[in-house]
């Protein structure tokens, strides 16, 4: 009996080799699913989240999958040049890529939009004013339009994560650091990073059928961090 999760799908994936997207192109197709990678940043070119959307065709799941190093900015000194480029990169191509792929998925009455946001903008972090603002902000994004289109057979959640192994974040260098792993012990009730797979298989879950009840919906993965 084959127990593939995603057998038959297409996902198009953004900024695939960046934060997350190594380990959900892995996940998303060992469950069957054919997915359309990019790895261009969408922040500089407003027009294209339509071309990509335009030149994948069918899409039955979008990964709205957008990350940026954050800036670690004392509140009095953040610039105007600084939010713009965090906004710019993990917020404005939001808006664009829905709107490209909904009219698709609204014709068919089906289909499925994931962020992978991050939980600091569920739990305050000091020095995070810009990003912790525009991760806020998709995930209010997410809540409003996800119960505007629910009722047409499309779903809209997010995974709001942190203490996630990813090479964006949580790289090597950053895991042997000792600080980081007393950190770990101290304020991650798990006691260790949530890995990419465990992180990547909740992803390709809540994309499958049997996710379906699930809509406008925000679910930390973050090892007990946030909640």
């Amino acid at each position: 009996m084959n127990t593939n999760l995603l057998d038959g799908k297409r996902v198009l994936l953004t900024q695939a080799t960046d934060f997350m997207g190594p380990a959900l192109l892995r996940m998303f197709q060992n469950q069957g699913a054919e997915v359309i990678a990019d790895d261009r940043p969408l922040n500089q070119d407003p027009s294209l989240p339509q071309q990509l959307v335009q030149s994948a065709g069918h899409i039955d799941i979008l990964l709205l999958h957008l990350a940026l190093p954050a800036p670690s900015t004392p509140a009095v000194d953040i610039q105007d040049d600084e939010w713009r480029n965090v906004f710019a990169h993990l917020v404005d191509p939001m808006p664009r890529l829905v709107a490209a792929v909904l009219p698709q998925m609204l014709e068919r009455r089906q289909g499925c939009i994931l962020l992978m946001g991050s939980a600091a903008a569920l739990k305050g972090q000091k020095r995070t004013g810009s990003y912790s603002a525009a991760r806020g902000a998709q995930l209010a994004y997410v809540k409003s339009v996800g119960l505007e289109i629910a009722s047409q057979g499309i779903r809209f959640n997010a995974i709001a994560q942190n203490f996630v192994e990813n090479p964006t974040y949580y790289g090597a260098e950053i895991q042997a650091n000792p600080k980081f792993q007393d950190r770990l012990r101290r304020e991650v009730p798990l006691g260790r990073l949530v890995s990419g797979e465990e992180d990547a298989a909740f992803a390709a879950y809540l994309c499958s059928d049997q996710a379906a009840c699930f809509v406008g919906q925000v679910f930390p993965v973050s090892g007990g961090w946030a909640s």
